[in-house]
């Protein structure tokens, strides 16, 4: 069955094409969306002027999405999370999470739009494109961090200092310690 295309479909085609799909795919799917019109001799008259309309509208959506673009090209997201041995994460960060960080910054972004191949399981720093268009994809950059990592790195340091207080021999001798190893080695 042939259709013309009223919207942009992912592996399909773009807006105003004419192209060739399964009966039960257009019957089914696309004709009750509303996502495509029938290619007949009727709608193939009135698409000369919906291919001018689908232009006006195509061109109107792509300054849309450029400019959402540039205000999307400067968000970073943060997520702490809790983490494992080596940075990798007890569960990982998916494009449903960075849709509602977007909400929660007031960018009403789709989750399948944001292009996240693979969840993220590792503590870093990482680019996210987002496809609004076709030909317009920022990326936003997203950080992920361990939830506990400013406290972690403060307990850390307590724990080595905790740590070498007891190999000194007391509370106070870790600094007396150290002099004491010093004026052993140097006797």
């Amino acid at each position: 069955m042939e259709v013309v295309l009223k919207e942009d479909i992912e592996n399909l085609g773009h807006m105003g094409e004419v192209v060739k799909v399964k009966d039960g795919y257009a019957r089914n799917y696309l004709l009750p969306r509303g996502l495509v019109v029938l290619a007949n001799k009727k709608n193939l008259k009135a698409l000369e002027h919906e291919q001018r309309m689908i232009g006006q509208r195509r061109d109107r959506l792509t300054k849309e999405a450029q400019g959402i673009s540039e205000t999307l090209s400067r968000v970073s997201l943060e997520f702490a999370v809790k983490v494992g041995e080596e940075g990798r994460l007890f569960g990982s960060v998916t494009n449903m999470d960075i849709e509602k960080a977007l909400k929660e910054k007031g960018f009403d972004v789709e989750r399948r739009r944001i292009v996240l191949h693979d969840p993220i399981k590792q503590v870093g720093d990482y680019e996210v494109p987002i496809r609004l268009r076709p030909e317009v994809m920022p990326s936003i950059k997203v950080k992920v961090v361990s939830e506990d990592q400013p406290e972690g790195g403060k307990a850390e340091e307590a724990a080595a200092v905790e740590g070498d207080a007891p190999s000194g021999g007391g509370e106070e001798p870790s600094a007396s310690g150290e002099h004491t190893e010093t004026s052993a080695t140097s006797d």
